[in-house]
């Protein structure tokens, strides 16, 4: 599961703390699906999906018409890798709420996974058209990836650099541009979007391995070294790992 992902389940949790409606009673069935529905996307963003498939199968339980709960079941079922009941959660969610960006983002970005670019861009785009959507570099850092995935890079990085112009900290957004830099040969700049990267996020295999590269090819080998020690230590059974261990040092 992309990271970015994650960032899209807080949403999802911020949106069912928001839908909270005073005029219910604590104890309606509609109040306990939202605490079920939260504690579901807590255990999710965890990692704890035996935990949070049953939360979020006790909120449904209460309430089958909340689109915030069929959202959180796709997501869900994403990491399961049971694809087609994730299909059909996010297409009860957009049935129920067709003006949230979230799930828009998330059902875009799912069927451009899937290979359905068409239908998944056309969502991903009404989900940036949206006057309240405050939170669009989500959908033009998954417009990007969708682009990339069609070989289209050029325009891939126009959705990246937009996403960052709404949120110059965004991490996944960041590491993409890292990624294209290194391949257009502009080391200097793939350095400097490692840079932001990690002054908001961790390294990974990957942002270590082109790390490395970038280095070597700028002619830095003590850096580079350094990269290549802390990619085989912290990540020794990724396969960039494995391309380093065959690499010529």
């Amino acid at each position: 599961m992309s990271k970015w992902l994650l960032v899209i389940i807080i949403c999802v949790f911020i949106n069912a703390c928001a839908t909270s409606n005073g005029s219910r009673g604590y104890n309606s069935k509609e109040k306990q699906a939202e605490l079920n529905l939260q504690l579901g996307v807590r255990y999710l963003e965890m990692g704890k999906l035996k935990t949070a498939k049953e939360k979020l199968g006790n909120a449904l339980n209460l309430d089958s018409d909340n689109a915030e709960i069929y959202n959180a079941l796709g997501v869900l079922n994403e990491r399961l890798k049971k694809y087609d009941v994730a299909r059909e959660h996010y297409k009860q969610a957009i049935s129920r709420d067709t003006d949230n960006a979230s799930i828009k983002n998330n059902y875009g970005r799912f069927l451009c996974e899937k290979g359905d670019y068409e239908a998944g861009e056309l969502l991903l785009k009404q989900a940036l058209a949206m006057p309240l959507n405050n939170r669009k570099w989500f959908a033009y850092t998954n417009i990007g990836l969708c682009e990339m995935r069609q070989g289209q890079q050029q325009l891939a990085e126009s959705y990246f650099r937009q996403a960052l112009q709404e949120n110059r900290s965004y991490s996944p957004a960041l590491f993409e541009m890292q990624k294209i830099s290194y391949r257009v040969g502009n080391y200097m700049s793939s350095r400097a979007f490692l840079e932001r990267y990690l002054a908001v996020a961790n390294h990974t295999a990957e942002t270590l391995w082109f790390a490395v590269q970038t280095e070597r090819v700028l002619g830095n080998k003590e850096l580079s070294e350094e990269y290549r020690e802390k990619l085989l230590n912290q990540f020794p059974g990724s396969k960039q790992a494995q391309q380093l261990k065959t690499s010529i040092k």
